[in-house]
């Protein structure tokens, strides 16, 4: 007979611990990935006839521009500033990432609501030369392709600035030696030896691409998700939002695969150092100063200002009881949401390091996959296995003469169940970054003296990850403050927060009213930002 601690010694539990944690992400992914083999047949005549045709060119179109996008402003912007001496390069080379503060869907309606005929820059150009019908607009393919590109570009731009900064200069000293000019150099070797971290960074831009609602409902153009959400809440069809998401998590499931595969090649160790950097000279420099200073500009500053704007001319007449209401709601949901998360990628991390073996392995592996599922696929497959076993749960009140009509769906457990598969792996990864600093020496040390795996887990553990327990927890809370679909297709009927409250003013062309809870949802968003600026300057300088 096994003793409580030989149980947990027991290395076949490894699997079955880390198998409990992964069924958050597994079970909606199963269950969204069965419908596609399964198929209805009415619910794909109108798919095929009515929706796939219109939604498939829009992804292709969203997917490439952006793709193209974010490599135009990511990796020049990276090289200028890892590589480069100019005016303001300081202060840009951290300034650059602070779009990352402000959700995507802040920066579309901002953006349509100064760009647009109404808008002030429109209004402007009519009051001075007459006319603005020459002015592009910016309810257009190509205006949800540049406020997505200017939202994500951080991504390519944060991991493209590490490899320049770590072998960039070198890699075109030792070029110009063998005769190359400064240009042939970067083109030629420079950037090849930066692709893998290039590529990681344009495929996390299209991960969030495919992943996003709000921008997109912003702006009346259809994608997968917005045709999920519709199929949903306006068909009142979960078969078809079913089938779709089925068909939205093919695709990114493959770009997570492509995402794994590049991360293999981006394995050299980081060092501290100052490099010595190219000076620009005359127009150069101040072309490079331009350029960077009109990119954060546009994709932050200015939003931010009319965010402001519009908060003080609506403050006196929006700000009603209501909104410390919407507030406690986010905060309380992304508190929840980071202990528990928080919590689960913990447990997730001691368990890989305690269990080496191939299928514990590979169990944590597809428990972190959430990150790469959007919300609106998430939803859906918490919803429907929760719909099921609430039927049943309701068939077994009946049987006892308990007159109930529903038990698990629209309550808070469905929404933490969606939100914490959707981020574990936000905060596995600085857990098991920082639990991967406990050298196994210090492990063997700990159980030679008699520590089980649980006290060293307490004893050991858990007071060396603090940094990582923390810095996980702040980036889940955020997350969640900033996360639409899941909250706003499981929430309960009527409990608001400020995200569903940025959604119901945008969906009504309301955006000043909409500027008061995206500056609460902004400000709160700077909080990571500035923890990753911090970490960023402090590894690479």
């Amino acid at each position: 007979m096994h003793t409580r601690e030989s149980i947990w010694n027991w290395r076949g539990w490894g699997p079955l611990r880390a198998l409990a944690i992964a069924a958050l992400t597994l079970i909606p992914l199963v269950v969204v990935l069965a419908s596609f083999f399964d198929p209805q047949l009415e619910a794909w005549e109108h798919l095929a006839t009515y929706v796939l045709p219109g939604v498939l060119w829009n992804t292709f179109v969203l997917v490439v521009g952006v793709g193209f996008g974010v490599l135009f402003l990511g990796v020049p912007l990276a090289w200028l500033t890892a590589v480069c001496d100019f005016p303001g390069r300081r202060f840009f080379s951290w300034g650059l990432m602070l779009p990352l503060a402000m959700p995507a869907y802040v920066l579309a309606f901002v953006q349509v609501g100064l760009l647009d005929f109404t808008g002030p820059v429109q209004t402007f150009l009519r009051a001075w030369l007459g006319s603005s019908s020459w002015f592009p607009p910016i309810r257009s393919t190509g205006g949800v392709v540049l406020v997505l590109t200017l939202a994500f570009y951080p991504y390519v731009y944060l991991l493209a600035r590490n490899a320049f900064i770590t072998q960039g200069l070198r890699a075109v000293e030792a070029a110009q030696l063998l005769g190359y000019t400064r240009f042939q150099a970067f083109w030629k070797v420079a950037l090849p030896m930066a692709r893998p971290w290039i590529a990681g960074g344009v495929t996390l831009a299209l991960m969030e691409t495919l992943a996003d609602f709000g921008s997109v409902s912003i702006f009346s153009f259809d994608t997968f998700t917005t045709a999920i959400y519709k199929a949903w809440f306006s068909l009142f069809n979960l078969s078809a939002a079913s089938q779709l998401a089925s068909l939205l998590v093919m695709g990114v499931l493959v770009l997570a695969v492509i995402d794994q595969r590049l991360r293999h090649n981006r394995r050299y160790a980081v060092k501290s150092f100052t490099p010595a950097r190219i000076a620009l000279q005359r127009g150069a420099k101040w072309s490079a100063t331009l350029f960077c200073a009109l990119v954060v500009a546009i994709s932050f500053a200015v939003p931010m200002i009319q965010l402001v704007v519009w908060v003080v001319d609506v403050w006196k007449e929006d700000f009603d009881a209501r909104y410390p209401v919407f507030l406690l709601h986010s905060v309380w949901l992304a508190s929840m949401a980071a202990v528990v998360v928080t919590m689960l990628g913990l447990l997730l991390s001691a368990i890989r390091q305690h269990h080496k073996d191939p299928a514990t392995q590979l169990i944590v592996r597809l428990a972190t996959l959430g990150y790469a599922i959007p919300g609106t696929v998430l939803a859906v497959g918490v919803f429907i296995p929760v719909a099921w076993l609430d039927n049943q749960l309701i068939t077994l009140a009946g049987w006892l003469h308990w007159d109930v009509k529903q038990i698990l769906k629209g309550s808070l457990v469905v929404m933490l169940a969606a939100l914490s598969a959707r981020f574990l792996a936000v905060a596995f990864q600085p857990i098991d970054a920082a639990m991967q600093r406990i050298t196994r020496n210090q492990g063997n040390a700990a159980r030679s003296l008699g520590l089980s795996p649980k006290k060293v887990l307490l004893h050991l553990q858990l007071p060396m990850v603090r940094g990582g327990l923390m810095t996980a927890a702040l980036i889940v809370f955020v997350d969640v403050m900033k996360e639409m679909p899941i909250t706003l297709m499981t929430r309960p009927f009527g409990w608001d927060t400020l995200a569903v409250r940025v959604f119901e003013m945008t969906s009504e062309g309301m955006w000043d009213r909409a500027a008061l809870p995206s500056l609460a949802i902004v400000l709160a968003g700077l909080l990571p930002v500035i923890l990753l600026i911090k970490k960023s300057e402090s590894g690479f300088h």
